[in-house]
Parts: structure tokens; C-alpha cells; sequence
């Protein structure tokens, strides 16, 4: 295939190609955070389960009360975790914050709005019926849905289900994604570089990219740049996992040889994607021995900021979507530009920035997909239509790197 697909073009088509992993498991509610929400979760209780105080001070009877400083004698004291007797009539009851508001009472008011004197607590302030009073169920009402299929828990649903008494969640299981690399040029941190060698940056980046995704990763290494060496890793890697992720050995040298080996070992299509950085993409999958069935495979380009930009744009989308979450989509927002790029490209441009004290982004001065400095430097990617120039004070899309690394 050798038509330039447009980003959107190339997600799509990824997307629709990625089948839900099927498997799930039961995991303890404190071990869910950044795990996918199997089945829809209902809530069995109200909450809150009764009337409440929001606040620390007297429950009362607004008829009670009929002039500012009025006072009542304290009847009863209810603590949060007790539930209190009918407030008697002309009394009121000293109340703490989440404690059941006492059958009767129509109203708190807050402990800084009163004065305790010898005839009792006196009140500054004429209360209205409601005040300082949350309802039972204005949160959640018993079957009420609380948590849907498809939804990566963060704190927040964590806490929500630990709220309705579920301590268990049912959660897809992680992906597990299979990483090597091609080329004989690259070593490992730690070892000698000899001439002509480079550090293999992207085996460390895309393996913390898929962590970060909670899966688990199959590390295949560095794979030598042969096509029996090439064709073994996929067997190997499909064998245990759902995607093979590689960078690099998917151009057309005679040293690139992930086509011929996906070729061999399943199917593939090489795309060339309107983008900048990021150009080529491998798709496709490798067929399994035992069992049938086969993995995907993804093929990164390898230039350092092309990987990274490519990963976070296609594959995270891509590995979220085979998980079952629904939104898939980064959420950009509006930036003011803090410079001028007064020279387009014909593909999208994503350039790396950072915002500024003053809420404007500023651009990293050398934006060659090689320079891995310019991802540490930055917190985001500037999304810059085919064409579009920049000048200092222009609107533009910004994707904060926080959105996209989780």
C-alpha cells in the first residue's frame, strides 16, 4: 500500500481492527486503579443512606427559631456513625459533620453562626428550612449504575465503588504486549559502544510507554538484523502475547526485515501516514502454532521522537481500544503560541512545546525526530494542520503529554 493515509485515516483503521481481549478476572477494589472495568457496576445502597449534616454545628426546628438570637437548650449530641432520637420540640441538637440529621429537624446551622450562653446555644442568624442538609440518595440511589463497562479506573472510580461496598471489581485482563528491536547498530546501556553503535533508547521508552498502559511486557530484546533471527522473535512472541510491538525494520533497506518475516509468519500492511514525526507504520499480525489464533503487530519507525510520537498517537489509542475502553481520543485544549513557524509541512505536524509562566507555549529549537531531548523539555505536542503556518499569538491545539501517558 502506497498512498499517504492521514492520521485519522490510520486510526481508524486501527481501531477497527482492534478485538477486544475477552478475558477478565477478579481483582480486590484496592488493587483496580488503572484497570479496565469489565461489566457495569450497581450500586445496592442510597447514598448518602439518610438525611446528613454537611456541617458541624445544631440541628433545629426552623419554627423554632423565630427571631435572630433566639436560644435552645442542647437535647442531644449525635456524632457521625450514630443516629440521634426525634429532636424534641424547642431544642435543638448539637451535630457533627456526616452525622444523621434527627427526625424533626428541618435545618443545621453552622457552629460559627451561633454563641453558647447560660440559657443554651443562641442563634445569630434565622435559619431556612434545608440549610446545611445533605438529602439521602443525592449522590447515588440503591441500583443506580455507578460504574460502566469500558471505564479505566483511576482514584476517583476506586474511591466511588469503595463508596457503594464493593470491594472486588471484575477487570479485563492487562495486555500483554511482546518489544524488540531490530539492528545490529544498536546496544545496550551498560556495554562498550563500539563505532557506528547507539544506545537502544526506544527499547526503555516503549516498554515504559506499555507500563505505563498497565500491561505486561514480554522483553524480547534486541533481535538481529536476519530474517530467520526476525521470523523466530514473532513466533516466540505471539506465542505468549496479544500485540508484538517493534521499532525500527520497517523501511525499505535491505537490512529492514519485519515485512518479509510478517510476510512469512502472518500478514502485514506498511503505511505511510501524513505525519510529522512518525511517517511509516507497520500493521498487521503473526499467526500462532498451537491453538490457532493470532497476535497483532505494530511496527514503530526508528527515530527516537517518530517512536514516541507515533506510540502515543496510534498504539496507545490502539491497546486501550483491545482493553474496552470506549474513549479512546486525546483531549486537546487551546494554547496561545509563544513563537512563529513561518515554515508548513505538507503532513500534520505535531512539534514539541512547553507552556510557559504567562500560559503561552514555547518550541523546542531543534524538532528533528531524532532529538530525544525535546520530549524531556517539553510537556505536550502542538497539532498543526498540513500547511499551517505559526505566528507568535495564533490559537492553537495543544496535547498535554499528561494525557497522553497514562
Amino acid at each position: 500500500m502506497n498512498e499517504m493515509l492521514t492520521l485519522d485515516a490510520a486510526l481508524e483503521r486501527l481501531l477497527a481492527a482492534a478485538r477486544p481481549i475477552a478475558d477478565t478476572e477478579t481483582v480486590s477494589t484496592f488493587q483496580a486503579s488503572g484497570r479496565v472495568l469489565a461489566v457495569d457496576q450497581r450500586s445496592s445502597l442510597t447514598v448518602p443512606p439518610l438525611d446528613n449534616s454537611s456541617m458541624d454545628g445544631y440541628a433545629v426546628r426552623t419554627a423554632d427559631i423565630d427571631a435572630a438570637g433566639a436560644c435552645l437548650p442542647v437535647s442531644q449530641r449525635i456524632a457521625a456513625g450514630h443516629v440521634g432520637e426525634a429532636l424534641a420540640p424547642k431544642t435543638c441538637a448539637r451535630i457533627f459533620t456526616g452525622a444523621p440529621v434527627p427526625p424533626g429537624a428541618d435545618a443545621i446551622v453552622m457552629q460559627e453562626s451561633t454563641r453558647t450562653t447560660a440559657d443554651g446555644v443562641c442563634f445569630d442568624d434565622m435559619p431556612t428550612p434545608g440549610a446545611w442538609i445533605r438529602r439521602a440518595g443525592e449522590d447515588i440511589r440503591a441500583g443506580d449504575t455507578v460504574l460502566t463497562a469500558g471505564t479505566r479506573l483511576r482514584a476517583q472510580e476506586v474511591g466511588l465503588a469503595a463508596s457503594v461496598g464493593l470491594a472486588d471489581l471484575p477487570v479485563v485482563r492487562r495486555p500483554r504486549v511482546a518489544l524488540f528491536s531490530t539492528g545490529d547498530e544498536l546496544v545496550m546501556p551498560g556495554e562498550a559502544l563500539p563505532p557506528g553503535g547507539i544506545y537502544n533508547s526506544n527499547r526503555y521508552t516503549l516498554r515504559a510507554l506499555c507500563e505505563a498502559l498497565g500491561c505486561d511486557v514480554l522483553d524480547l530484546g534486541i533481535v538481529p538484523d536476519r530474517l530467520d533471527a526476525t521470523r523466530a522473535a514473532l513466533r516466540e512472541a505471539a506465542a505468549q502475547c496479544d500485540l508484538i510491538l517493534t521499532s525500527g525494520g520497517v523501511g525499505v533497506g535491505e537490512e529492514d526485515h519485519i515485512k518479509p518475516a510478517l510476510t512469512a509468519e502472518g500478514a502485514l500492511d506498511s503505511w505511510k501516514i501524513a505525519m510529522k514525526p512518525g511517517k511509516p507504520l507497520a500493521f498487521g499480525h503473526v499467526r500462532r502454532g498451537q491453538g490457532g489464533g493470532q497476535a497483532d503487530f505494530i511496527g514503530l519507525p526508528g527515530n527516537p521522537v517518530s517512536s514516541f510520537v507515533t506510540f502515543l498517537l496510534l498504539v496507545r489509542p490502539f491497546i486501550l481500544r483491545r482493553t474496552g475502553v470506549k474513549d479512546v481520543a486525546p483531549r486537546p485544549f487551546a494554547v496561545r503560541a509563544g513563537f512563529d513557524w513561518p515554515r508548513p509541512d505538507r503532513r500534520r505536524e505535531f512539534l514539541r512545546v512547553r507552556r510557559n509562566a504567562d500560559g503561552a507555549v514555547e518550541l523546542f529549537a531543534n524538532q528533528s525526530s531524532g532529538v530525544l531531548t525535546s520530549t524531556v523539555w517539553g510537556d505536550g505536542l502542538v497539532d498543526l494542520a498540513a500547511g499551517q503556518t505559526v505566528a507568535r499569538g495564533d490559537v492553537l491545539s495543544f496535547l498535554p503529554f499528561e494525557s497522553l501517558l497514562y
